[in-house]
C-alpha cells in the first residue's frame, strides 16, 4: 500500500459520532397487558343446575322474568359477574330487597366506572404517545444540530486549503448518513403521528360514549352539565337569551307499577324523542336522571322558550300509546316542566334551582303544564315533587 493510498480521517471519530446520534431512540411503548379474564363458570356445573338456581334466584328476590333479570341472575350464579353476586349478597344480609330498579341502577354505575376506566387509559396511551413524538423531535433537532456542525468544519478546512479530495470524501460520507437519517425520522413522525391521531379518535369516541344516555340515546347529566358552562360564555359574549327547562314525566311510577318497568323504558324513549324534535344547534335536550329531562334555549326569550316547549307538551298530551306487549293502552302519557331565565340569577346553578322550583308548582298545580320562573318568587320548601 502506498503513501497516498492511507487518508487519516479529517476528524478523528466524527463519523462515528455521527452515526450513533440515534441509537438512544426511546422504542415504541408497549399496550399495557388486558386484564385477567373474569370468573367463568365451572364446566361442571351443568345447564340444567344453572337454570334451575337462576329461577330460584328470581323467585327468592321476587323478579319478574325479563331480560335484564334473567342476565343479572346468571352472572350471580355463575360468578360471571364477581361484584354484582357480592353486592347482592350484601344486600341480603342487610335485609334489603333486589329490585329491577337496583339491578339497573348498579348495572348503569358500574358502566360508567368502566367508561370513565376506559378514558384513563387512553389519556395514558396518549401522554405515552405525545412523549414518544416529543423525544423523536428532540432527537431530529439534535441530529440537525450535530450534522451543521460537521458540515461546517468540513466548509471551514475547505476555505482554509486542505485537502480537497479528502475533505470532499467527508462531506459527502456525512449527507449520505444525514440523508439515511432523515429518512428514519421521517418513518418515526410518521408512524407517531398515525398513532396519536388514532388515539385522539379513540379518546373522542369514548368521550362521546361516557356522555350519552344508552336508555334513550340523549346526552347525559354530565354532557348537559359541560354544554351549560359552553353556553353560558358563548351566550353572554354574544348577547343572546338562555333560558333552561327541566321535564318531569307525569305519574311515572304508575306506568312502570301497571306496565312494568321495560314498558316504562319505551315511554321514556318517547318522551326523549318528542323533546329531541325541538333540539339543534341552539336547542339542547338531555336526559337528566330517573324521568327527568332538561332543555337549554339558547337565543330565545323566556315567554318564547315557554311557546316552544308547551307545543311539545300539548303534541304529546293528545297521543294515545300503547302497550305493545300486553295491548294495553297508557292512556295519555303527559310531562310538567319550569322553566327559568338563566340571566335573570347571579349563577347559572340558581337558574337552575329556580326551574326545579317552577317543576314542582307544575305538579302542586294539576301536572301536564309548564311553569314559568321569577327570580322575585322563590320557595323556600316544599315536599318532592309529585310523580
Amino acid at each position: 500500500m502506498s503513501a497516498t493510498d492511507f487518508r487519516p480521517p479529517r476528524a478523528p471519530g466524527l463519523l462515528a459520532r455521527l452515526r450513533t446520534v440515534w441509537s438512544a431512540r426511546p422504542s415504541p411503548e408497549a399496550d399495557p397487558a388486558p386484564p385477567p379474564p373474569g370468573d367463568t363458570p365451572d364446566p361442571a356445573h351443568g345447564p340444567q343446575a344453572t337454570f334451575e338456581e337462576m329461577t330460584a334466584f328470581l323467585a327468592r328476590h321476587g323478579l319478574r322474568l325479563s331480560q335484564s333479570t334473567l342476565l343479572a341472575a346468571y352472572d350471580c350464579v355463575t360468578g360471571n359477574d364477581p361484584r354484582l353476586a357480592l353486592a347482592v349478597a350484601e344486600r341480603d344480609r342487610a335485609g334489603e330487597p333486589i329490585s329491577l330498579d337496583w339491578l339497573v341502577g348498579f348495572r348503569r354505575g358500574e358502566g360508567a366506572q368502566d367508561e370513565l376506566i376506559a378514558v384513563t387509559k387512553l389519556m395514558e396511551r396518549l401522554e405515552r404517545s405525545l412523549e414518544s413524538f416529543s423525544h423523536t423531535t428532540t432527537a431530529a433537532r439534535s441530529a440537525t444540530n450535530e450534522y451543521t456542525l460537521a458540515l461546517r468544519d468540513q466548509v471551514d478546512e475547505l476555505q482554509q486549503g486542505g485537502d480537497t479530495g479528502a475533505m470532499l470524501a467527508d462531506v459527502l460520507a456525512i449527507a449520505r448518513t444525514m440523508i439515511e437519517r432523515t429518512h428514519e425520522i421521517e418513518r418515526h413522525m410518521i408512524r407517531s403521528e398515525q398513532e396519536t391521531q388514532a388515539l385522539h379518535r379513540s379518546l373522542e369516541e369514548t368521550r362521546r360514549h361516557a356522555e350519552l344516555d344508552h336508555l334513550t340515546g340523549l346526552p347525559n347529566r354530565r354532557a348537559f352539565e359541560h354544554r351549560l358552562d359552553r353556553e353560558v360564555v358563548a351566550a353572554r359574549a354574544a348577547g343572546d337569551p338562555l333560558c333552561v327547562a327541566f321535564c318531569d314525566i307525569d305519574r311515572f311510577k304508575r306506568i312502570n307499577d301497571t306496565h312494568g318497568h321495560d314498558a316504562g323504558d319505551r315511554v321514556l324513549r318517547a318522551v326523549a324523542c318528542a323533546l329531541n324534535e325541538i333540539s339543534d344547534e341552539r336547542c339542547h335536550v338531555a336526559r337528566h336522571g330517573g324521568e327527568e329531562f332538561v332543555v337549554l334555549f339558547r337565543g330565545l326569550a323566556l315567554n318564547e322558550a315557554y311557546e316552544r316547549l308547551d307545543e311539545t307538551r300539548d303534541s304529546l298530551a293528545e297521543r294515545r300509546m300503547v302497550n305493545r306487549a300486553t295491548d294495553v293502552p297508557f292512556g295519555k302519557v303527559t310531562f310538567s316542566a319550569g322553566i327559568a331565565n338563566v340571566f335573570d340569577y347571579p349563577q347559572p346553578r340558581e337558574a337552575l334551582k329556580a326551574a326545579d322550583e317552577a317543576l314542582y308548582v307544575a305538579k302542586q298545580d294539576g301536572r301536564n303544564r309548564i311553569v314559568r320562573a321569577t327570580p322575585q318568587v322563590r320557595l323556600i320548601s316544599g315536599p318532592p315533587k309529585a310523580a
